[in-house]
């Protein structure tokens, strides 16, 4: 069970925090073992909404670097893994560290102890640890996760700074547009008619946009989250219905192809890893499923393995399986032939990563001039159909 507890330390500051224990008794025995003193203990409220609190990347970051930098000067890991709980800041992974150090001296490996926790050390984090472990070399697999994370941490970075400017802007044109057609328009509206002038259809197209956002803005303005929500739900229920929208946003313009260099980015840097610390091709592949996010790569990963289960060579399944370029291909052909697939796929990795950087400084510099566009030809639109026709009247207006 999952408790909610506050602790005092030994020089007295006050802790918050959530371990598991069986009872508020086992709960006391644990906080005492981190030199803590329980204070209150209750049962932790179900979260059904958000589900547990996440666990910030940078954590991992730190975590992977502090215990690599202990074990690597020869620190015992539950000395090391102690160390680390107390200077923790975030409550939710002290709570986590504190039930690997309970594990651990409960006589299991410190993959193990990992492993569960599914939701704060992914498969393919544990399975590297696990490599590590049985190879002698876990400094070195602690240093390879850190950097992996580091580097995930960019890319998502870079997805970021794509997608923030045109939601933005996005944002400041609705909001801009929804107040033009239901707050200025209609003041315009009885003003231009009043002269008595047959109105061009523009201006009759913008006149009837503009009632029918007054008069059905609630509608319009819900209808959109209605339509999103349900389609989340369709999404995370249907598998159909999650391949056929993981497709959608790989045929996105502009974004799309950025967003499938970030997957396969990722993908290699991930295989790669993996098949260096020694886990065996088919295996690395099938744990980099889970990481992919998206529903279409991941069945051609699960095509390529079974091409390479059948007997095909790596660099062809992915050739087959289309989730590679010719040149990538070609240096995956390479790289097995000469027995260092790990460093070609760590230069597919180099190779995507490099393309993202320069597609997103290109995209941006695509998506402002054709947003700055799309909002003068809006402005132009509602400028033009009200003050067009007041034009023509002046214009008819004896000298």
């Amino acid at each position: 069970m999952l408790f909610d507890y506050k602790a005092v330390s030994a020089a007295g500051r006050m802790t918050t925090g959530r371990l598991d224990a069986s009872n508020l008794a086992d709960l006391e025995m644990r906080l005492k073992r981190m030199d803590l003193d329980l204070v209150t203990g209750k049962l932790a409220e179900h979260r059904a909404l958000g589900g547990p609190r996440r666990v910030p990347r940078p954590e991992l970051i730190n975590f992977c670097f502090h215990l690599e930098q202990l074990t690597r000067a020869g620190v015992p890991i539950l000395d090391g893994l102690s160390d680390l709980r107390d200077s923790i800041e975030q409550a939710r992974f002290r709570s986590v560290v504190a039930a690997l150090i309970e594990n651990i001296e409960g006589g299991q490996t410190l993959s193990q102890a990992l492993e569960a926790h599914p939701d704060v050390f992914s498969a393919v984090f544990v399975n590297l640890v696990r490599a590590g472990e049985n190879s002698g070399q876990l400094p070195a697999v602690l240093d390879s996760i850190g950097q992996s994370l580091r580097w995930e941490d960019e890319l998502i970075s870079q997805t970021k700074k794509l997608l923030l400017y045109p939601s933005f802007i996005a944002i400041v044109v609705s909001a801009a547009t929804i107040f033009l057609m239901i707050y200025m328009v209609p003041q315009l509206k009885s003003f231009v008619k009043n002269m008595g002038q047959t109105l061009p259809p523009h201006t009759q197209a913008l006149f009837f946009v503009s009632d029918l956002l007054v008069a059905y803005w609630q509608v319009i303005l819900s209808l959109p989250l209605l339509a999103a929500m349900a389609g989340y739900l369709l999404i995370r229920r249907n598998p159909l219905a999650r391949t056929w929208f993981d497709g959608i946003k790989l045929r996105l313009p502009l974004v799309g192809v950025i967003l499938k260099k970030i997957i396969l980015s990722r993908f290699a840097n991930t295989f790669a890893m993996l098949y260096a610390a020694g886990i065996p091709i088919l295996e690395s592949i099938r744990a980099t499923e889970d990481i992919v996010g998206n529903q279409v790569i991941r069945l051609a990963l699960e095509r390529a393995e079974q091409a390479i289960r059948e007997g095909r060579n790596v660099a062809a399944a992915f050739r087959d399986a289309g989730l590679f370029p010719p040149l990538v291909v070609r240096m995956l052909r390479v790289g097995e032939n000469s027995g260092a697939l790990d460093r070609a796929l760590l230069n597919v990795s180099y190779f995507y990563t490099r393309d993202v950087k320069e597609s997103v400084g290109k995209a941006q510099a695509l998506i402002e001039p054709i947003l700055t566009l799309f909002m003068g030809a809006l402005l132009g639109w509602i400028m033009l159909s009200v003050i067009g026709p007041i034009y023509d009247v002046i214009s008819k207006l004896p000298t």
